[in-house]
């Protein structure tokens, strides 16, 4: 199966193809940025699979997959609200980030089962309420977890503000206290983004709800969060924080 990976976050498209890599007849034939892109690379390559993202620059995944002769398509958002539109366009499946390995597999069997079958791929009412239930479900925030010797400390997201990388490790301080989590800032970026979370410094991760304050001018600007925490926001990021944020 040739796949197109489509997604303007450059974590959340390595993500997917190391999760393709593993898996035996898929081949990643290229990948895309937004909607423009991936147009080009569906006419250049004729993938018979696109994993598309919904919101996109340029030019979203709902409009490319309105375009004449487009191959299956599987959405892959943090947006939830989403589903219906997508599924009136004929979407395989829908996986909501974060995406779990086996919901990924779920959907690249419904894609071969359809090549198999010679069918469009299109969904009955019956396909449309399972997938619509899974989307719902795997909507509820994770925890992370950080080791303590020979006890493994989970913490509710809604608890956490920040995430920062030091030398080797992601870093949470929570009732004052440092904790070290396995997982690079890169996946926990991926993996947070649909719960609020968003990458503000190339070694900073923050809750978006958590901010208090924003200090200081592009270059030098700093988030002040509700622990009493603060972090630096790149020059680069700030003008997307301040949307987040309805300045």
């Amino acid at each position: 199966m040739r796949v197109l990976v489509v997604d303007d976050e450059a974590p959340a498209r390595r993500r997917l193809i190391r999760m393709l890599a593993e898996v035996a007849d898929v081949e990643v034939v290229a990948q895309a940025r937004d909607g423009v892109e991936a147009r080009a690379m569906i006419a250049a390559h004729a993938p018979d699979l696109v994993l598309l993202d919904v919101q996109m620059p340029e030019l979203d995944g709902l409009t490319l997959a309105r375009d004449p002769g487009v191959p299956a398509i599987v959405f892959t958002t943090a947006h939830a609200e989403h589903a219906v539109a997508a599924f009136e366009l004929a979407a395989v499946d829908y996986l909501l980030k974060p995406i779990e390995r086996e919901r990924l597999q779920h959907a690249l069997a419904r894609v071969r089962d359809r090549i198999a079958r010679r069918v469009p791929p299109s969904l009955d009412t019956a396909e449309l309420g399972e997938l619509m239930r899974a989307a719902r479900d795997s909507t509820a925030p994770p925890r992370l977890s950080a080791r303590e010797g020979n006890r493994v400390r989970l913490f509710e997201l809604s608890a956490v503000t920040r995430l920062w990388a030091q030398d080797k490790y992601v870093v949470l301080i929570h009732d004052q206290r440092e904790y070290l989590l396995d997982e690079s800032l890169a996946e926990l970026e991926v993996r947070l983004s649909a719960f609020g979370f968003m990458r503000v410094h190339r070694a900073e991760l923050i809750n978006v709800a958590a901010v208090v304050a924003i200090v200081g001018e592009s270059g030098q600007a700093r988030v002040e969060l509700r622990d009493g925490q603060s972090a630096p926001v790149s020059r680069r990021e700030l003008p997307a924080l301040r949307r987040r944020l309805g300045l």
